[in-house]
């Protein structure tokens, strides 16, 4: 598929059928794979052998942990930071899931592309933050969607708008996620259409192609931008639904 949609195309790589549901080994898969395996080299290599004077790899991983549990202690407080590890994996897989598609020249996929995958990851947040919520406060959990001191029939009405907003968190932090990726990539294929097209028009190629090959490196730039801010975006409202089960805000 040479479309701009075509980057997004599930091919399986290996078909797979277990219970009448398949189960194949795609190119989604692959390359969650390929970042489950590069994230597991990246925290072996810095985490090895710790040193009091980090080097470069053991500063990263450090800087990167570091910088989740500030954002747990910030959104969450001192209780937050046993969920480190847990938001600390979601935000690196998350990052590194964006910035694979990122890759030229080597086929590379984005999973974070696909609502299914994103949505598997919010879901994965939200069933955590129901166990962490009935865990810690039992039925009084459901005081998080009744506000303090209103009537009958206003709590009533209140409750189940909150009631519908805490069920739509998974279905918003997924789409959020998928369509920023998507729309990026869109736009990346796009101007490098654009590329191709106007540098091979009439005499004078480079004067026609050098305007969508300067805009296409902005958009590149712009991206890798976005495959961060969008990681950070997930794990701070991962931090946020903690806060919300265990200190009933």
């Amino acid at each position: 598929m040479a479309g701009p949609m075509g980057q997004f195309a599930v091919t399986p790589l290996k078909s797979l059928m277990i219970g009448g549901f398949d189960a194949s080994f795609t190119n989604s898969s692959l390359w969650m794979a390929v970042a489950t395996v590069a994230i597991a080299i990246f925290l072996f290599v810095g985490t090895a052998k710790p040193q009091i004077v980090p080097g470069r790899w053991q500063a990263a991983v450090e800087y990167l942990y570091d910088f989740v549990r500030s954002m747990l202690d910030e959104n969450v407080g001192p209780e937050g930071r046993r969920f480190a590890p847990l938001i600390f994996s979601i935000f690196i897989f998350v990052l590194v899931c964006n910035l694979l598609g990122l890759i030229p020249w080597v086929g590379a996929f984005t999973p974070t592309s696909h609502v299914s995958v994103t949505f598997g990851l919010a879901l994965l947040v939200f069933v955590i933050v129901c166990i962490v919520g009935f865990a810690r406060h039992g039925l009084h959990f459901f005081s998080l969607f009744w506000p303090h001191g209103s009537g009958i029939l206003l709590g009533s009405f209140v409750f189940i708008i909150e009631v519908l907003s805490f069920l739509s968190r998974p279905f918003t932090l997924a789409i959020r996620l998928f369509a920023n990726m998507t729309a990026g990539h869109v736009l990346l294929k796009v101007f490098g259409t654009f590329v191709v097209a106007l540098g091979s028009f009439g005499a004078l190629p480079y004067v026609f192609g050098v305007l969508p090959l300067a805009v296409n490196v902005a958009l590149s730039a712009l991206e890798v931008l976005i495959a961060v801010v969008q990681a950070y975006v997930f794990a701070l409202l991962a931090s946020l639904y903690l806060n919300d089960a265990i200190n009933l805000h």
